[in-house]
């Protein structure tokens, strides 16, 4: 498979995926998976497609998550991290490897925030514990089937 269709059936499978799975190290090199939510998905989060339509090429992802998560201490420790995207059914894949990092930017946080969240965060997108992370992958590999492709999602295809 080509990496331009295999970049396109990534987007394609990015913006179906119920869950995305984040990976990050442990202070013991251990790796820690944990389901989060798909933000990229199309049905569930339709007003902050067009935050992430600008980063289809690099694939860019944005993540919540709590200030007190251990996710916020392992990133500290080691920034590497990879997420996966897939819908079983389908025998479709998507891994994604790269360096992830806290967002400070108030216009982002604000572009993501969902009113919904105040479960979480009760004082609103203002909650110190709001936390925005960011994965900006340097290796895709899309499966699909028996077929996969890998790639450099900074590098021109």
């Amino acid at each position: 498979m080509e990496p331009s269709i295999a970049q396109e059936r990534s987007i394609d499978l990015m913006s179906q995926a119920e869950a995305v799975y984040l990976t990050t190290i442990d202070q013991d090199s251990w790796p820690v998976t944990r389901a989060m939510l798909n933000l990229r998905n199309v049905s569930l989060y339709p007003d902050i497609i067009p935050v992430f339509t600008a980063h289809n090429r690099e694939l860019l992802l944005y993540f919540t998550t709590n200030g007190t998560s251990g996710k916020i201490f392992h990133i500290a420790q080691n920034d590497k991290a990879s997420a996966y995207f897939c819908i079983p059914s389908e025998w479709r894949g998507l891994m994604l490897g790269g360096v992830i990092s806290t967002v400070s930017d108030q216009k982002i946080k604000r572009m993501l925030w969902h009113k919904e969240w105040t479960m979480y965060y009760q004082k609103g997108m203002e909650d110190p514990d709001y936390i925005i992370l960011c994965l900006k992958p340097k290796v895709a590999k899309y499966y699909e089937f028996l077929d996969s492709c890998s790639w450099n999602p900074e590098a021109e295809l």
